[in-house]
This record gives structure tokens, sequence and C-alpha cells, in this order.
């Protein structure tokens, strides 16, 4: 009776939302499982496209998961770390985003039946971290390695990879084309770690094979003035001139004042103007450069001096296209025309304007630093050239990291049905619950070539037999073995050039199990409301605030009166 006669004690403010124990793990399971149904179907070659309409009337089409997740907007707590983990993928290699989210989502459904028969989160988490690194060395120990082999056959195996992950893009049906020339612009940058030196242009028109690559730099014709037409638009070897200064007439900053005495003074003035606008020119030329590009503006009157003397000019180009021009031509962007060295001075076996489609580029080709590369892009639909360009810089991302950690594994869901196998085989060497929880990490990861049947249209669960069956021959020669898209059967993942990346593999389990992880230590979610109350308190002292200033202000204009 003394206990129930206890007041209610209220800890935290009026509305707050909480929820906590049991039925909030299961309901931040759900969440998860939820985001992962919207990119479930984008996964492997046969995957779906999602049209995405957002607020401000930009419709996106694309299957790739990082860009899905972002323009989602998902607001629930829990489910945003699905979202963050696509976006680190993305990030750390590139490829792999859809993968990430179904492997985190399966690995809480399929421990979701233990929560709710009371299993504690925290055995969950030792286990699932166990078959985590369990899982990842045995990607590395299956992974085979590409070093050493000669450049042709390094280039024919980088173009696998960048194949493999074309091939489940809204460009898969073109994947050969567009796999050699993103391996050709990756090897032409080099050990270059800046990604912005492979540029990709979009235009307009023609159709996919219309593409083409630069070894060099392309950038879209700036706006010109009169005498444009007049200058020349092919040089070979020419000295390539780059500022960062405006050549042309300037007013006055600021409110200048000049008083004359004499007429004949204010033309002095004017022809000063002139000079220095001449001077500034007849360096350029003296340089001996006969293509000069700049940052800002490059007037009429400038536009026409270097039309009459047979040198190409291009005002206000963008920063990124200049240091890269800069890059390629072994060239420095100067602030001053004063004391122009050679030194400074770029060069390049061939610069063109050419015409693309309605654009006219300008054309930079066989650079002597040779670091950079552009790759010009051509397509009916403007969303699906962003799409390509998506699709790209997923492809150049894989070659990247391939040609960094250059051990390659199967495809096809095959490394999953392996590693499946081999932690099914460990779990039975464990005593006691935990041999469960890896029983169902394994489970969890052939959602991979399920997700693959399903996409393509295949009976899974025939598919997914075969594997078993072909994954647990003793001999070990099942292990390339994957979901075989054509055909609806198994076939070797090797055999048939699908690869990807070794780094892709464990990046990707290494960020699904820690997300699982994250999402079963949590046992409860406050919500604090956000008071009507406070928010009108502040409102009014805001208000105040400008009262007092006001007053302030008056007294001050009352002092100065007097």
């Amino acid at each position: 009776m003394a206990a129930m006669m206890q007041p209610q004690i209220i800890l935290l403010k009026e509305g707050t939302d909480t929820s906590q124990g049991k039925a909030q793990l299961v309901s931040n399971i759900n969440a998860c499982t939820a985001v992962a149904d919207v990119v479930r179907t984008t996964l492997g070659p046969r995957g779906m496209d999602k049209l995405i309409h957002d607020d401000k009337g930009n419709v996106t089409i694309s299957n790739d998961g990082a860009t899905i997740m972002k323009l989602l907007d998902v607001v629930h707590p829990a489910a945003k770390i699905l979202v963050d983990i696509a976006k680190s993928q993305d990030s750390e290699v590139g490829d792999g985003t859809t993968t990430v989210v179904l492997l985190a989502a399966e690995f809480l459904k399929e421990a979701k039946p233990f929560i709710e028969d009371g299993v504690h989160s925290q055995n969950l988490i030792r286990s699932y971290r166990t078959a985590g690194n369990l899982a990842i060395s045995k990607v590395k120990e299956l992974a085979i390695s590409i070093e050493g082999k000669s450049l042709e056959e390094k280039k024919s195996l980088l173009a696998k990879c960048a194949a493999t992950t074309l091939s489940s893009k809204l460009i898969g049906g073109e994947k050969d084309f567009f796999a050699s020339m993103v391996v050709d612009a990756v090897i032409a940058i080099g050990n270059e770690d800046r990604l912005n030196m492979i540029g990709i242009k979009k235009v307009p028109g023609g159709n996919m094979r219309d593409s083409f690559l630069v070894n060099g730099v392309a950038f879209k014709k700036t706006f010109s003035y009169a005498g444009f037409e007049q200058q020349p638009k092919k040089f070979v070897n020419p000295k390539i001139l780059m500022l960062n200064i405006e050549l042309e007439l300037k007013s006055e900053k600021e409110n200048a004042e000049i008083r004359l005495s004499d007429p004949s003074q204010y033309q002095s003035i004017v022809d000063a103007e002139w000079n220095i606008i001449y001077d500034k020119l007849n360096k350029c030329v003296q340089s001996g450069a006969k293509v000069v590009l700049s940052r800002l503006a490059i007037g009429d009157l400038a536009t026409q001096y270097f039309a009459d003397r047979d040198i190409f000019c291009s005002g206000r180009v963008a920063e990124e296209d200049l240091q890269r021009v800069a890059a390629a031509t072994g060239g420095m962007v100067q602030t001053t025309v004063n004391n122009v060295i050679d030194e400074v001075l770029g060069t390049c076996e061939l610069f063109e304007e050419r015409q693309v489609g309605n654009e006219r580029f300008n054309i930079f080709s066989g650079c002597p630093s040779g670091r950079t590369a552009t790759i010009v892009l051509r397509g009916g639909a403007d969303q699906f050239i962003e799409e390509a360009e998506r699709s790209l810089h997923d492809a150049i991302m894989i070659v990247r990291r391939a040609m960094k950690n250059s051990t390659v594994v199967a495809g096809g869901g095959a490394i999953d049905m392996e590693i499946s196998r081999y932690l099914r085989q460990h779990a039975r060497t464990i005593a006691g619950k935990s041999q469960l929880f890896i029983n169902s990490y394994a489970k969890a990861l052939e959602i991979i070539p399920r997700q693959l049947c399903d996409n393509a249209g295949f009976d899974a669960t025939d598919v997914l037999n075969k594997l078993r069956q072909k994954h647990a021959l003793p001999s070990g020669e099942g292990a390339p073995y994957g979901v075989d898209i054509n055909t609806g059967g198994i076939a070797d993942s090797f055999a048939n050039f699908v690869w990807e990346p070794a780094v892709v593999k464990i990046n990707a389990i290494d960020a699904a199990t820690e997300a699982a992880c994250l999402i079963f230590s949590v046992d409860e979610t406050v919500k604090n409301p956000k008071s009507e109350s406070a928010q009108g308190e502040a409102a009014a002292s805001a208000m105040g605030g400008r009262g007092r200033g006001g007053a302030f202000r008056g007294r001050g204009r009352g002092m100065r009166m007097r």
C-alpha cells in the first residue's frame, strides 16, 4: 500500500518521447529493413532503376545505392546509419553501396528472432564481430593478386573489374566500350591521387558510342568577344600562358576623384589607361605564347589584339579546368604578366577547337606531364548523361582501388557463398549459443546471390541449392562459382571475368557488421520535444533586445547633436 502511494517521479520534460527495451530494438531493425527494401531491387546487372523526384522538381534516375540513399532524406535515427555506411562505402571504394546496405539489413533481420526470444544483444554483437573478422580473413585468403603482370595484361584485368561494376548500371549495354575508356583515363593520371584530374564533360545529343577520351584536357568554349573568330583554332606544339588577371579596360573600383586644371591633362589620363592595357598585351605576345588562357575576363580589345597576332585566347576559364591544364601542360598560373619566363609556360603536342554536338570544345592533347584525362560523354537525355557520369565515377574509383590494392575476388555472389560455407563449417566447432549466431550471420551473406537471382527473375531457391552443392565440394573447386545472370544457372565467375577488387568486399562486410552491431547496442531512444513556450520566450527576448538597441542608438544620436 505504501509503495502504491509513492508519487510519480517526473524526470524528463513533458511530451518527451522515450522508447526502450526489446520493442525499441525490434522497431529499429524494422526501420532498417524498410530502407534496405527501397534499394534491394537495384542490385546486380539486372537491377531496376529508381526515379526520385525531389521538392525542387529535380528528377534523378539512378540505381547507385549511395545516390538513392542520399536523395531519400531518411528521418528515422537508426535507419540513418545505413545511409551513412552507403556514403562511406562510396567515398572509400566507390562501388558496393547497395551491397553494404543489403548486408547490414540482412544481418539485423537474421538476428531479429533471437532478440524477440530474449537473447542479450551483447552476445549477438560478440558473435557477429567474430564472424566479421573470420569473413574478412577468408576474403583475403581467397583473393588473387594481379601484381607483376605486363601493362597489357594489367589493362585487360582492370577493364574486367570496370566492366563488372558497369554491368549493373544504366550504361551496362556498352560496358566494354566504357571499361577500356575508364582504364585508359586512370592509367593516364598514374599515381595522382586527386580524382578531379579526370574531368567528365557532358554534351547532350548523339549516342553513347560518340563519347570519347581526350588524353589531356578538354573544356567548353568560353564566352568570347568580337574578333574571336579571326583567331587560329589549331596549333602544333604551342606555348600556353595561363593567367589569373583581367585583360580589359578596368573602371575604378573606388569612387576616385581627379581634379584637372587643363583639358589636355584629361587626355593624358585616358592615354595612361590604354597604355597599361597595351603594355600587358604586349608582354603576353613577347612571352612567345600562342594560347592565352585566363580565369578572369579577356575583353574585346585584347581579343582583337591577339587575333591580329595569330594568338588564341580564352577568358573566364573555370578554375578546375585551368588547374588541370596547368597540371597537364607543365605550366603555372601567373598573377602578373611581368617577367614571364619560359619555365612558367605550358606546352602540348596539339591544341585545337573542335565541334562536339552543338558545343565547341578547346582540346589540349599529347600533354608532356600527362597527369590528366577528360572523358566527353554523349547521350540522349540529360538524366541519362547524369547517371552515366555517376556510373563512370564508380568505375573510375574501382579501377584506382584495383591498381593500388591489386587483389581481386570472384563476383556474382561467389565470394559470399564461399564465406557463408566457411562460417557454417566454423560454427560447428563452437559450443554454446554463438554457434547459432554465427550460422545466422552465414545465412545473411546469402542475400547477395539470392537478390541477384530475384532481380533477374530466376528461381532463387533452385540457384542457391546448386551453389551450396557446388561450394560444398571437398576439393574446393566450387569456390569461384556464382550466379550466371545470362542463363539462370551457375557458372565459374573467374572464368566469366566477373571480378571485383577484394577491397570492395572487405569494406562492405566490415561496414555492414559495424552498423549491425551499432544498432544492436542501442536499447533506448529519447526524443526531446521543442517546447513552444521556450520558442516564445526566445522570440520575446529577441524583440526586447531590438528595443533596447534602439534606445541606446537614439541616445547616441542625441549626444552627437549637442
